[in-house]
This record gives C-alpha cells, sequence and structure tokens, in this order.
C-alpha cells in the first residue's frame, strides 16, 4: 500500500483506532473521509483537523450502507481505499435475557457492515486497497466478550479468502489485528492498562511500509505466531479463573 496521496474511508474514525488512523494518514498527506454515528465525535475531529470530511452514518442498518456508497460514488468517486474499522464489543453471557439481541447488534456491525461494504465499495473503478481490522481475539476468544470474539474470527477469516479472490484485480487486502488498546472499546476504563494506541499505530505504519499485509503487536503478534498447545494456554490464562 502506498502510504500518502489516497482517498481514504475509515469507518469509526472518530474514536479509538480509527481516530489514531485518522490522524496518522492525514499526516502522511491522504484525504480523509471518517464516518459514525454520533455527529458530535465527528465535528470534535473536524475542528481539530479541518481537511477531514465527515458523515453521520450508522453501519447497522442496511439502507444506510446503501446512501453511503451512493454519496460517496457521486461526491467521492476517486476513492481508493476503504478501512472496515469501526466495531462494537459487549460483555454478555449466553445466559443473559437480551443476549440475542446484543448478539444481532454486533452481527451488524461487526460482520454484516463490513462484507456489505466491500461488495459495494468493489463498484468503484478506484479502490485497490481494502483494511480490515480484526483482533488477537480472533485467535484465541474472550469468554467474557464471546460474540465479539466470534465475529473478528469471522472476519480474519473471511479477509484472507478475500485476499485470494482479489489479486487478479490488483486489490490489496491488508488485514490489521490489534491486542487489546486503551481505548474505550467494551466501556469506559475497560482497558486503562493497555498499551496506547499511538504505539500500536506507529508499530503497524512501520510494517505497512515494508509492504507487509498482517500486521501486528504486541500480544496479537505472538498470538498469529503460536501453534495449538501455545494457543490452548493462551485461552486457561485469559478465561479459566486460578484454582
Amino acid at each position: 500500500m502506498k502510504l500518502s496521496n489516497n482517498k481514504i474511508l475509515i469507518t469509526g474514525g472518530a474514536s479509538g483506532i480509527g481516530l489514531g488512523l485518522t490522524k496518522r494518514f492525514i499526516k502522511e498527506n491522504n484525504t480523509v473521509i471518517i464516518i459514525g454515528r454520533r455527529e458530535s465525535e465527528l465535528k470534535k475531529v473536524a475542528d481539530q483537523y479541518p481537511s477531514v470530511i465527515i458523515r453521520v452514518c450508522d453501519l447497522s442498518v442496511v439502507k444506510e450502507r446503501e446512501a453511503l456508497y451512493t454519496w460517496i460514488s457521486e461526491n467521492h468517486k476517486d476513492l481508493n481505499v476503504l478501512i472496515n474499522n469501526v466495531g462494537i464489543q459487549q460483555w454478555m453471557s449466553v445466559l443473559d435475557e437480551l443476549f440475542f439481541e446484543k448478539a444481532k447488534k454486533e452481527l451488524a456491525v461487526n460482520v454484516e457492515a463490513p462484507l456489505h461494504l466491500i461488495s459495494l465499495f468493489l463498484k468503484l473503478a478506484s479502490l485497490d486497497t481494502i483494511l480490515n481490522v480484526t483482533s488477537g481475539l480472533s485467535f484465541v476468544p474472550l469468554v467474557k466478550v464471546p460474540v465479539y470474539s466470534a465475529t473478528k474470527a469471522m472476519l480474519h477469516s473471511f479477509t484472507l479468502s478475500l485476499r485470494e479472490m482479489l489479486k487478479a484485480k490488483n486489490i490489496e487486502v491488508i488485514e490489521i489485528i490489534p491486542p487489546a488498546l486503551n481505548t474505550d472499546l467494551g466501556g469506559k476504563g475497560l482497558h486503562d492498562y493497555a498499551p496506547l494506541v499511538n504505539d500500536f499505530i506507529n508499530a503497524i505504519f512501520l510494517q505497512l511500509e515494508k509492504g507487509e499485509t498482517e500486521l501486528t503487536f504486541g500480544f496479537s503478534d505472538a498470538i498469529v505466531k503460536a501453534g495449538p498447545e501455545q494457543l490452548r494456554q493462551a485461552f486457561i490464562k485469559m478465561n479459566v479463573p486460578a484454582s
């Protein structure tokens, strides 16, 4: 992937990893479009970075995803990079009364949205790069976030297939595989212990410069390289209370 002179759409670009990507791609001389549900958060980013283009969009809604594509195709038909970053994480149990309702929301945002956007944006003749943000939990699930872990595993698997499917079209497919980071994913304060987003962004941009297509950091780097026994031990360490 070239790191400058792109027009890039980042879903969930106003917070967390998405905001980190937004800031860095602007610094690298790119035109960046960010979308999200909360107009107030989008405007905060635009106030700080006047070059950023914002649009309110609830990606859990099919018609809003279609409207987003129509707007892009009419106003930004030279867009060449799609970054599927947005995701929601809910701590829950299958025994919860509202489990299925919560699960449907995660499936809509974490799975349906990126797949739908990819199928739509592939209609753009200018598209040459797709980045999907998955998770270290794609490889070892955290039982407290069972649906989130499963959705990221699905997106990881799909990304591997997508890379092969799009080789003939010369569209590069890159997977960003973060560990837990100091963001508000899942709720404020839950990840205060984790590495800073800026450290993660710096690390993955070094990998992009080298032309790598699986971008990892810390825990996710170790887990991507792990064998079956190491994965089993990681699952136990993450999920089984000490006796």
